[in-house]
């Protein structure tokens, strides 16, 4: 996007989702987001039925916008969005950008997305649409080097002019399926998980029925 923020310009971060479910891993890096550039709050969105994960997941997305609810309940700075909880199958991710941009114009969106997405960023539905519309923060993960991120975002901006800045954040090695996985073992997800959405997913018996 290239220009500066306006003076008195919202700086709103969007973490997108499945949220199957959310963990730990999620939160730090909303509050590394919210930290480390500033913004006025990151909306935590979960998804619809994501094209690149068809079949995969597995809570309903009433449970999952439940569960994320109760991840974010203490953090002011997180804020739950459930834009894509419609009849709608999935959102793809410029549809939404360009549907918040349009009715927030006062606004500037940072989306929140992993350093391995960053990476096949390209195969996205519409990847230069998503570029115009937000600035993209992609958090580093300790298995892929600098470098070669480096190099995938000056290739990023070369074909579709995308503004992009690392994040850093700690280095948690938690999945969603780890946790499912753990679940269907009978083992143990406290602090995997905070403990509201550990008592929900227990007590409803999310993931337990499912075999991995």
């Amino acid at each position: 996007m290239g220009e500066e923020i306006q003076r008195g310009q919202k700086k709103i971060g969007i973490m997108g989702g499945t949220f199957d479910p959310i963990h730990t891993g999620h939160l730090i890096l909303a509050e590394a987001a919210y930290e480390s550039f500033g913004l006025h709050q990151v909306l935590v969105m979960p998804n619809g039925n994501p094209p690149h994960k068809p079949g995969q997941v597995q809570a309903t997305m009433e449970d999952r916008i439940q569960m994320t609810r109760l991840g974010i309940a203490d953090n002011p700075h997180l804020q739950l969005s459930d834009f894509e909880n419609t009849p709608q199958d999935y959102h793809y991710t410029y549809q939404t950008l360009e549907y918040l941009n349009a009715a927030h114009p006062d606004t500037q969106y940072y989306f929140i997305l992993g350093a391995d997405s960053l990476m096949s960023f390209s195969e996205w539905m519409e990847p230069r649409r998503i570029c115009q519309n937000c600035i993209i923060l992609a958090a580093t993960r300790y298995r892929m080097e600098h470098r070669e991120l480096e190099r995938q975002i000056d290739w990023l901006n070369k074909c579709f002019g995308a503004e992009i800045y690392l994040l850093e954040t700690p280095n948690i090695d938690i999945s969603s399926h780890m946790i499912r996985e753990r679940l269907t073992q009978g083992k143990s997800i406290k602090y995997y998980v905070p403990s509201q959405v550990e008592d929900y997913i227990l007590e409803r018996g999310i993931y337990v029925q499912h075999s991995l």
